[in-house]
């Protein structure tokens, strides 16, 4: 009998910034996060939904709460000159929140 044993994995992206406008004087951007797996853990193998940075940055607070001994991976510096019109600047951000993610 030969049985083959699957390595299962997750893989996440951080894709497809957008900008969202609130009202007039307000925008933001948000990321899409995608997630694809084989792994038993998850009961859909695919799964996609759009995050803003101060969602990140809940859920660091969160996770870092909640694990008091382990050092968590930094987010993307939230610097004051963050400009949402400059595309080095978004993807800057994109790569620190998929990093984050995938440590």
């Amino acid at each position: 009998i030969f049985i083959m044993h699957l390595q299962e994995f997750v893989t996440v992206l951080v894709r497809d910034p957008r900008t969202q406008k609130e009202d007039s004087w307000h925008s933001y951007i948000d990321y899409e996060i995608f997630i694809h797996t084989n792994s038993m853990c998850f009961t859909r193998k695919t799964s996609c939904v759009r995050r803003r940075f101060r969602e990140f940055v809940w859920l660091r607070q969160r996770l870092q709460s909640n694990a008091v001994l382990i050092q968590l991976p930094e987010l993307p510096s939230k610097t004051p000159f963050f400009n949402m019109n400059n595309p080095h600047h978004v993807d800057h951000r994109r790569q620190g929140l998929q990093e984050f993610l995938e440590k």
